[in-house]
């Protein structure tokens, strides 16, 4: 009921003008980065490095203060609410974040032997997918840090194996987007079940096994294993926006630090 649901905004939400948006909330906070979970909380991180944990009314849930001990934040992964997936790149570390965002774990990649990860994910049985570049293989460790699953190496069947700024584990398939080759999408088996030319994209999310990603003012959607693109054009009034969320109901903008969200 939930994937028919969510199909169904999503088609609604293409084929109505942005500019029908009703404006929901304004969370203001000096606001560099953001993503969002399942139940429609909002994860921001501040100019002054502080990680919030925040409800669609804007009521602050949780924070984390120490985001930056362990260098520059990459990217969040708030998937799991019961379980936020902090990836620090430069010096290989993941924190796990409990849903009032107290470390819960702390894993050093190289101490698996694992040095140029470009991306991690939370996976299937709640563990973490991760791309290992220097092996060129997808990973899927414990939260001990072990590896538990890997697939083969994709140079071995790729004219060039991905550089995915994202990973992404939806619906018993992998995502990986590499906005330079476009979408490489594998089985839990790590099979390539297809590669999708879409490059160019920012803001790259899944959602209900439809794809999407925004090249500057235009968000487009595109469902795997059809020729289907969908387009819609931003409103004037988000032009320029720095990122960008979609979930079942809400168009989540940041732009000059502050998030507007939106329902359609």
């Amino acid at each position: 009921m939930k994937s028919v649901l969510a199909i169904l905004l999503c088609s609604c939400f293409f084929a109505s003008s942005v500019a029908q948006l009703k404006q929901v909330t304004i969370i203001q906070g000096d606001i560099i980065d953001f993503t969002i979970d399942n139940l429609g909380n909002i994860y921001t991180v501040s100019r002054d490095n502080q990680l919030k944990k925040i409800n669609i009314r804007g009521d602050t849930l949780g924070s984390f203060n120490d985001i930056k001990q362990y260098g520059k934040l990459y990217s969040i992964d708030a998937t799991n609410p019961l379980k936020v997936l902090l990836f620090y790149k430069d010096y290989g570390n993941i924190i796990v974040l409990d849903r009032f965002l107290n470390i819960r774990n702390t894993i050093n990649l190289r101490k698996a032997n694992i040095f140029q990860v470009t991306a991690i994910c939370q996976s299937y049985d709640n563990g973490i997918w991760l791309y290992d570049e220097q092996a060129a293989r997808i990973k899927r460790m414990n939260d001990e840090g072990v590896v538990i699953d890997k697939s083969g190496d994709l140079r071995q069947f790729l004219d060039q194996a991905p550089f995915p700024k994202q990973i992404i584990d939806q619906e018993r398939l992998v995502y990986l987007y590499d906005p330079d080759q476009g979408l490489f999408i594998f089985d839990y088996f790590g099979t390539l079940r297809n590669k999708v030319a879409l490059t160019g994209w920012e803001d790259f999310q899944v959602l209900s096994g439809k794809v999407f990603g925004r090249k500057k003012n235009t968000i487009q959607q595109y469902q795997p294993g059809t020729l289907t693109l969908k387009e819609q054009v931003l409103d004037s009034t988000l032009a320029g926006i720095d990122k960008m969320k979609v979930s079942l109901s809400n168009l989540y903008c940041l732009k000059d630090g502050v998030i507007e969200v939106y329902a359609y």
